[in-house]
């Protein structure tokens, strides 16, 4: 017989998920940002990432040298930064995860900028049993 998790444990297990999850948030938006500049124009630079994020340069400068100590970044002073192998796969993790959510979301008849929207939000936050279950959903409505 299974022996029944108590709620207020479950509960603890979520609040601590979730505060692992946002802890994180941060980095990975910066990532995935880095990455979209490379797409498109080559390289990312921290004046078009502030633009981008609505920040400060001070501020994007302060997070360019936690990542790169945290070894997802190379860059050299005023020049462009680089993703590093670890960089690039937590940019395509959440480019993955942006995308299930958003087409779920979308096939519930969310509207697209809605769904663009929250699901910036909600990839952060989803497990993998839950994203898979998504993936499983839009298969069948195809």
């Amino acid at each position: 017989m299974k022996r029944k998790i108590p709620s207020s444990q479950l509960r603890s297990a979520a609040f601590s998920r979730t505060r692992a999850d946002h802890s994180l948030e941060l980095t990975h938006d910066y990532c995935e940002l880095i990455a979209e500049l490379i797409d498109e124009k080559g390289e990312a630079r921290g004046t078009d990432i502030a633009l981008r994020l609505g920040v400060a340069n001070a501020t994007v400068a302060k997070t360019m040298k936690r990542l790169a100590e945290n070894g997802l970044v190379e860059q050299e002073p005023y020049r462009a930064i680089f993703l590093t192998a670890d960089g690039w796969k937590i940019a395509e993790d959440g480019k993955r995860k942006h995308a299930i959510v958003e087409n779920f979301l979308l096939a519930l008849g969310i509207s697209p900028k809605t769904a663009n929207e929250d699901s910036e939000g909600i990839e952060h936050h989803v497990s993998e049993e839950t994203l898979k279950a998504m993936a499983r959903f839009l298969v069948k409505q195809k």
